[in-house]
């Protein structure tokens, strides 16, 4: 929403190492109290030209430096990421409303993120192999070298504003592609701060920007055929419609789905596993794509389960985000916490049970949720929730867990709790999903890992190695050894 603002310098946007004010400008809310923390510059269609014009003037520069400025641009903005750490985790605290404790978290992954690329911008992509497999081509060489694709557009979502824009940011630099970066409307503070570092890093000042604007703006983004590869994290019903209007560039979406855990009878820690289904459904409030948001649980101990999950959530410390004590805060915003009430009443209207909380605290705060004996047709379990909402199911048999698991349009990850390996082995090759995490949730994720998805939970990989796979192009250059 474009507002004036009472704020009389609002932040600039960054364009090509420049910073360029705009007549349009918009607040930025905290969550907790609604109070205004700051505004933003928003960029006009005029600005996003100029920041596409600038980013494929860079690739000249770019793609002839070497393999150790690389390294040191990523290290260098790691050290100084450090450095203000604190000073991120609140400014994120505050933008994104997630406690502090989960603040400081996402900064440690950001960290990571950039120490990753570091360390495989070190390596030139590249193979080489004989071609003499018959006498004719005996003095046949060929070399595969890999070039950046071209300009990188990444749109960001709100929940992990600074590490998801990081997956996007670290591996473009790795590999020499020019990025422009559209931060979330609701959390641009943080990647504004992070654009003050990247123009001292040592990165050409033109190969990077960070565009605050509206969903109408960032549509050119979308359209525009400079742009070669369009990354792309939130909402499914927007990332198949952007990938449809993409024309011919490559297009990466993480969509994320409807996470489920299968909880067998035979698993030894059950402490364990609530403490981790409790932080896998409520962490950040449920606003995480792998959050655990079906819980399906041998019916031999259902009850024991229910009794030590009620017992957990109200052991929850649900206050100020800026407190350390705080387990969970509460949503976005009133929007979408109006949204998740309205999945949880449909699912109550079609006699579902109740048996944790379903109480509104505030505007943005609802009590952490657990339903049972919710219809497969309620959106609150055959769509993403991505809010304090978890539903039990229960099961007789590892393969009607797995069906259960498989009946969904998404498939990205599954936890599983199971103390025998054969069955592991079995939900493996059986489960329509790219994760199986053994005695875990499927909020799991270390940020070197390669992330993936299939169904309607998005495309291609991401993952630093994964993303600097698809932001490169291969030539293959075919030598006569004999010159």
């Amino acid at each position: 929403m474009t507002t004036t603002t009472a704020s009389t310098n609002p932040l600039p946007l960054h364009i090509a190492g420049k910073k360029i004010t705009s007549d349009s400008t918009q607040d930025i809310i905290y969550p907790y109290d609604g109070s205004t923390i700051d505004s933003v510059c928003l960029a006009s269609p005029q600005h996003i030209d100029q920041a596409i014009e600038q980013a494929q003037a860079s690739l000249v520069h770019t793609k002839k430096l070497a393999p150790y400025q690389k390294w040191d641009i990523l290290r260098n903005i790691m050290q100084w990421i450090q450095d203000q750490h604190e000073e991120f985790s609140q400014l994120l605290a505050r933008e994104n409303g997630k406690t502090i404790s989960e603040s400081r978290v996402e900064i440690d992954r950001t960290i990571n993120t950039f120490r990753i690329a570091a360390a495989a911008a070190e390596q030139e992509m590249w193979e080489s192999f004989d071609l003499g497999i018959s006498q004719a081509w005996v003095w046949r060489h060929a070399i595969v070298s890999s070039f950046p694709i071209g300009v990188v557009a990444g749109i960001v979502p709100f929940n992990f504003p600074m590490n998801l824009a990081a997956h996007k940011i670290a591996p473009a630099i790795a590999t020499w592609c020019p990025i422009i970066i559209k931060p979330a409307s609701a959390t641009p503070l943080t990647m504004l701060k992070l654009a003050d570092i990247v123009a001292t890093s040592g990165l050409p000042a033109w190969a990077f920007s960070v565009v605050p604007c509206s969903r109408e703006v960032w549509q050119q983004l979308v359209e525009d055929d400079r742009i070669a590869l369009l990354s792309f994290t939130w909402s499914p019903h927007v990332g198949w419609k952007m990938k449809a209007q993409s024309n011919k560039k490559k297009v990466v979406l993480e969509l994320g789905w409807n996470a489920a855990v299968i909880i067998d009878k035979n698993i030894i820690d059950r402490d364990h596993l609530i403490k981790r289904c409790i932080t896998g459904a409520y962490y950040q409030a449920g606003q995480v794509c792998i959050s655990v948001q079906r819980i399906l649980v041998h019916q031999d101990i259902r009850d024991e389960f229910v009794q030590k999950f009620l017992q957990a959530i109200d052991a929850m410390v649900i206050w100020d985000p800026l407190d350390p004590k705080t387990d969970m805060w509460g949503m976005i915003d009133k929007k979408n916490a109006d949204r998740i009430l309205e999945r949880i009443d449909e699912a109550l209207e079609a006699w579902a049970t109740c048996l944790a909380w379903n109480k509104r605290l505030s505007d943005t705060l609802l009590a952490p949720t657990l339903l049972e004996n919710v219809p497969m047709d309620c959106n609150v379990v055959a769509e993403e929730a991505f809010g304090p909402v978890a539903v039990l199911d229960t099961f007789a048999t590892l393969q009607e867990a797995i069906d259960k698991v498989n009946d969904s349009v998404f498939g990205l990850q599954v936890g599983v709790f199971s103390d025998n390996i054969q069955d592991i082995r079995h939900i493996f090759e059986e489960s329509v999903v790219w994760w199986v995490i053994h005695n875990d949730v499927p909020s799991f994720r270390v940020d070197s890992m390669p992330y993936g998805w299939v169904k309607d939970s998005g495309l291609w990989r991401e993952g630093i190695r994964y993303a600097m796979d698809d932001m490169q192009e291969k030539k293959v250059l075919v030598v006569d050894t004999r010159r």
